[in-house]
């Protein structure tokens, strides 16, 4: 397969290196507007070939691509993609803002075209293992999912100012991790926000932003689900998710490197060192999301995150942020267009 890779940051350059190791990967075709992030790219990699943009890449005879470009270029180069009938695969969110993302269902909703969003949970083995319980029925009737993200430390304020706050950037992730693992939609939403108050005006107050968020959801079937995140965790970065039935409980994220310290007597575990970065917590993930995409690209899978299941997850975090702003519980209806 010849793979594009649109975007050479954090985490492009990490699909990089996991594409390479893939061996129905024969060729990687690079782009991003550094050319400096493409040279240490294709140094490294030896299938990995440079493009001076993404219009020059979609043009090369592609099997499949995939979008790590920044937040603000999803929505057009995702419509770029699937318009020269190339099989995407795109890093959350659809687009920067939700009528972006309304217009991109509008534009290729019907094109036939696979679309796979990341939600790298989704495939790591110990949540896919919980959904299994919860599936299985060995759980019992569920009454409680509780999901939690802390990141070890903020980003820097200028992409906090473009990430669309806490529930779109961060919590997302855990409001599709329960939608994904119980098979239910969210019902209602209630959220509230804090701002840490030694950080600096432009970091969140002034983008109406929150350090640390908790939101809770209850799902259609009377389900409820726990939502814990913060920007500002320094013992480690920290993933986890617990499904809470009414004949067993399991869990997910509880290893060795969970960034707690455990304050009973006699207690070592965990062990650690504790997870930092969740290239870290969740290397397996990726690997399993993107060698899947491969899957999708030649139709021997369906996506298992498409363009109108991802969008269902942007319109809870919307509803969260509204949530927080206005103090209040906001029905599902009130956001859903």
């Amino acid at each position: 397969m010849r793979i594009g890779l649109i975007g050479l940051g954090r985490i492009g350059a990490f699909h990089a290196d996991t594409l390479a190791g893939l061996p129905r990967v024969e060729e990687l075709i690079v782009t991003d507007f550094l050319g400096t992030a493409v040279q240490a790219v294709t140094e490294r990699i030896p299938k990995a070939r440079g493009v001076a943009s993404p219009e020059a890449m979609l043009d090369a005879g592609l099997d499949g691509v995939i979008i790590a470009a920044s937040t603000t270029m999803h929505a057009e180069l995702l419509l770029a993609s699937v318009e020269h009938g190339i099989p995407t695969f795109c890093e959350k969110p659809i687009a920067g803002t939700v009528d972006e993302a309304i217009k991109v269902r509008e534009r290729i909703g019907s094109a036939g075209v696979p679309v796979q969003i990341g939600y790298p949970r989704r495939f790591d083995p110990a949540f896919v293992a919980a959904r299994e319980a919860l599936q299985s029925g060995v759980l019992g009737r569920v009454h409680t999912v509780r999901s939690t993200t802390m990141d070890p430390a903020p980003p820097p304020a200028a992409y906090l100012a473009g990430s669309g706050g806490i529930f779109h950037d961060c919590a997302v992730h855990d409001f599709d991790a329960v939608r994904w693992v119980t098979g239910r939609e969210v019902a209602e939403v209630y959220a509230v926000g804090t701002i840490d108050p030694s950080a600096p005006e432009e970091m969140y107050l002034a983008n109406g932003d929150f350090s640390s968020a908790s939101t809770l959801l209850t799902m259609d079937d009377g389900t409820i689900g726990v939502i814990s995140n913060t920007r500002t965790n320094a013992r480690g970065y920290d993933v986890r998710l617990e499904v809470h039935g009414s004949d067993d409980s399991v869990a997910a994220g509880f290893d060795e490197g969970l960034p707690l310290r455990a304050t009973q007597p006699g207690i070592t575990w965990p062990a650690g060192p504790p997870h930092t970065f969740f290239m870290d917590r969740l290397a397996d993930a990726f690997r399993r999301e993107l060698a899947i995409f491969c899957e999708v690209a030649t139709g021997a899978a369906e996506s298992p995150c498409p363009l109108e299941d991802a969008l269902m997850t942007t319109w809870v975090a919307e509803a969260a942020t509204l949530s927080a702003k206005e103090r209040r519980p906001v029905r599902m209806e009130e956001v859903l267009r």
